[in-house]
């Protein structure tokens, strides 16, 4: 009997996670009941009664199993630790607690892996949400998948079934601030997608603010894609042009009209300060997210620190 895995990040998903749980043994029960399930919950050391009600879950259904984090290493990092501790044949990378992403598709995806498919992922076709949200989103997905190497459709997020060959070439992928929805197309395989509706969250709120959401978008950018570098050296070639162009009409008006300009340049040389610091500091900043990156890469740490697993046969490890 084959196994599929499905892992579940969490942080202070007291009003969300049984329904979670429920839903996924339903689906099992019901649809795929040749299979058996793995049903992973990675807590990012929540402070509410998440804990509490996985506990009993776990104590009365040994499929399912938790990794409870040393503090909270933010979602990505958490969810990749999560695959990387998965078991399954078939591994669905992120399974939503607030279930935005629909579970039901789950018999689908697995009927496209038996098909041979490795890599069956969702394209968010339809957002249920705000359109500035809505349109932010999509502009930065079309940026992501306009100048990276690895050929990924728009909306595609972690919501993906994979084969366990794409999860062990992910393992050998040493990145300490993992963007898994890219990994997988970069190890490569037969990949599909199918669309589906985006659902807006019934309970609770979400806890990926737009701080970490614009830290997530920018580490994307700098994984997988050479556009901040390939920005910054187009718009260094046009400044400079310009300014060339620029300085070449004011030679020409200093020599024709000299004697009309009481203090000629005095308002381009304060303007074009501003302008040249504030382009300065802005390519000192890209340069600095990649030198950040690097930075990341070197130390060489675990991508979290775990505190405890429960219904794991093996001892948890200090750092994954």
């Amino acid at each position: 009997m084959k196994t599929v895995s499905i892992v579940t990040p969490c942080y202070n998903e007291d009003l969300n996670i049984r329904d979670c749980y429920e839903a996924i043994r339903g689906i099992f029960d019901d649809h795929l009941p040749g299979y058996r399930r793995e049903h992973l919950f990675c807590d990012n050391a929540s402070d509410d009664r998440t804990m509490e009600i996985l506990r009993e879950i776990a104590a009365q259904d040994p499929a399912v199993k938790i990794i409870v984090n040393a503090r909270n290493f933010g979602p990505l990092r958490n969810t990749y630790n999560g695959v990387m501790a998965s078991s399954g044949d078939a591994v669905l990378l992120f399974m939503p607690a607030d279930l935005q992403d629909p579970p039901e598709l789950l018999p689908q995806f697995v009927k496209l892996w038996e098909a041979g498919y490795e890599i069956v992922y969702g394209i968010r076709a339809v957002r249920e949400e705000g359109r500035l949200m809505r349109g932010i989103r999509n502009a930065y997905y079309r940026l992501l998948t306009r100048f990276s190497e690895v050929n990924v459709p728009p909306g595609v997020g972690d919501f993906q079934l994979v084969d366990r060959r794409v999860v062990e070439a992910m393992r050998h992928v040493r990145d300490t601030y993992p963007f898994m929805r890219m990994m997988t197309f970069e190890c490569g395989g037969r990949a599909v997608g199918v669309p589906y509706t985006w659902r807006q969250r019934k309970k609770g709120f979400s806890k990926n603010r737009a701080g970490a959401l614009i830290d997530q978008g920018l580490n994307g950018l700098v994984s997988f894609t050479t556009a901040p570098v390939r920005f910054g050296l187009f718009a260094g070639f046009l400044i400079s042009a310009v300014s060339i162009g620029y300085a070449l009409v004011n030679l020409v008006i200093g020599l024709v009209l000299y004697r009309q300009l009481a203090e000629p340049g005095i308002i381009t040389l304060i303007v074009a300060m501003f302008f040249f610091g504030g382009v300065q500091l802005f390519f000192m900043g890209m340069i600095g997210e990649y030198v950040l990156a690097i930075y990341g890469q070197v130390r060489d740490k675990p991508v979290v620190f775990e505190r405890e697993r429960v219904n794991f046969d093996a001892a948890p490890p200090s750092g994954v």
